[in-house]
């Protein structure tokens, strides 16, 4: 016991979400080795194919996201991260052994990677906002959004040092290097301690408190613990009649609208078409060639990460759905007014869609980015939470897939200024969701915001009757 009760709740946050890098890091990675593998592999004509490669951790993600969500409800969030990283280790170094022309052995072996990052982009946030208290889970939940932006960054840099090595080498070992964060990530979180939620949930109430201790200050942990019990306890007597269509119905539709719909448009907003395509992008609107614009990820994975710190500092004062609607609104008009100002100047410099792209992303950094996963860490109730966050964790990377797939396919179709005033809509359409389906969660507990839910319910319910009785 004593040994457990030296682990300091800095190291508890940091490797908590430290899941985060290997999400980004595999996010941002095939941006830079994609131009190599292109010109190995001869798949410069091959819009398909690329997208195939490109998407396939996204499409194992999918199902990684859904499956540690109902295994880690029963394993915990803890032994699942764990798994997670065993997975991502194998996945990467297979990745980068992959042999000349294996386009199909590639594609299966960046699906299985993808369980690992379905899983991550499920269990971090869950996890972390079961550890945090209120007053700072904006904060220490969008550490998690730090990683992510930092394992893209980390991704770029090392795509950008490796670009002078032979081509077939260049793109296997930006690939496979991987590996690296997630044996660290393996190491740290085998001293990590399980959620106290989680812990309460099964039982565990002794763990839960020392777990707390670590966490919390000393006047705080019995009203905690008093509290997650008796939301434990009630949620124990209905969660055994839960299946996956409750989540859809009753109390929990709201909420679970609400966490689904945010993580769903995350993605449809085009964000992963920079992140995975922007040497490509260059390319065509300069007609240099897409490996000797490895400096533009760079740059974005710094806004990404500024964006993500100017994100901590802010997170727990302003509202959340006022932060989202802001990032939103710009976001959807840097998408739209290049195909604006295409029509109304024709010669205007084709650098200016990566102009705007740069403003989107910055607004994105700190809003849409980190809140997604703040809210779908603490938006849903203590008996679906596990579910609920792998079915939010899967709608989102359903829409990460679609757009890794479709955008080199939509573009080799149209303009790019067409391609992205499409995802300008989405993000507007995003700004009304926002507005009329989700509840404000910030300075609230978990279990609060779950009462938001019940009686958003009861409301509806009774005014269905009225409406039935007039």
């Amino acid at each position: 016991m004593d040994k457990v009760k030296k682990i300091p709740s800095g190291f508890i946050y940091f490797f908590g979400s430290f899941g985060g890098i290997l999400f980004g890091y595999d996010i941002g990675v095939m941006t830079g080795a994609l131009p190599f593998l292109q010109h190995d592999w001869d798949l410069q004509n091959s819009a398909g194919v690329v997208g195939w490669i490109t998407s396939a951790v996204m499409f194992g993600a999918i199902f990684g996201g859904a499956i540690a969500g109902n295994l880690s409800d029963k394993l915990g969030r803890r032994k699942m991260i764990l798994i997670s990283s065993l997975i991502f280790v194998i996945g990467s170094i297979l990745s980068g052994l992959s042999p000349h022309d294996g386009q199909y052995y590639l594609i299966i072996v960046r699906i299985f990677l993808g369980l690992a990052v379905g899983a991550a982009s499920a269990l971090v946030p869950a996890y972390m906002s079961e550890m945090a208290p209120a007053r700072l889970r904006g904060r220490l939940s969008g550490i998690n959004q730090t990683m992510i932006t930092s394992g893209m960054l980390l991704s770029y840099i090392v795509d950008f040092l490796l670009k002078g090595l032979p081509e077939q080498m260049a793109w296997r070992l930006m690939l496979g290097l991987a590996a690296v964060p997630a044996a660290i990530l393996f190491l740290g979180v085998l001293k990590l301690p399980e959620s106290p939620r989680f812990l309460v949930k099964n039982g565990k109430l002794d763990e839960a408190k020392q777990v707390l201790s670590f966490i919390r200050k000393e006047d705080e942990i019995e009203d905690e613990l008093k509290t997650i019990q008796e939301t434990a306890q009630d949620e124990t007597k209905v969660a055994k009649n839960t299946s996956m269509s409750t989540l859809f119905t009753g109390k929990y539709r709201y909420l679970v609208i609400a966490g689904v719909g945010v993580a769903a448009f995350q993605q449809f907003q085009g964000a992963n078409a920079i992140f995975y395509y922007i040497p490509l992008i260059v390319e065509k609107a300069t007609g240099n060639a897409a490996s000797s614009a490895l400096m533009w990820p760079i740059i974005q994975g710094i806004l990404l990460v500024l964006g993500s710190l100017l994100f901590l500092l802010i997170a727990d004062k302003f509202n959340r759905r006022s932060l989202l609607t802001l990032g939103g609104t710009v976001m959807g008009l840097s998408f739209i007014l290049p195909a604006i100002l295409n029509k109304v100047i024709p010669n205007m410099s084709p650098m200016m869609i990566v102009v705007f792209l740069s403003i989107y992303v910055a607004f994105y950094s700190f809003t849409w980015a980190p809140l997604t996963w703040v809210i779908v860490g603490e938006i849903f109730p203590l008996a679906i939470r596990g579910r609920a966050s792998g079915i939010a964790s899967s709608f989102n990377w359903i829409g990460s897939f679609l757009v890794g797939l479709l955008f080199p396919i939509m573009t080799a179709n149209m303009s790019q200024e067409a391609v992205f005033a499409i995802f300008g809509i989405i993000c507007i359409l995003g700004v009304v969701f926002i507005r009329t389906r989700v509840p404000e969660t910030k300075g609230h507990t978990l279990e609060e915001i779950e009462e938001q839910g019940i009686k958003h319910h009861h409301a509806k319910k009774a005014a269905e009757e009225t409406s039935v009785e007039n």
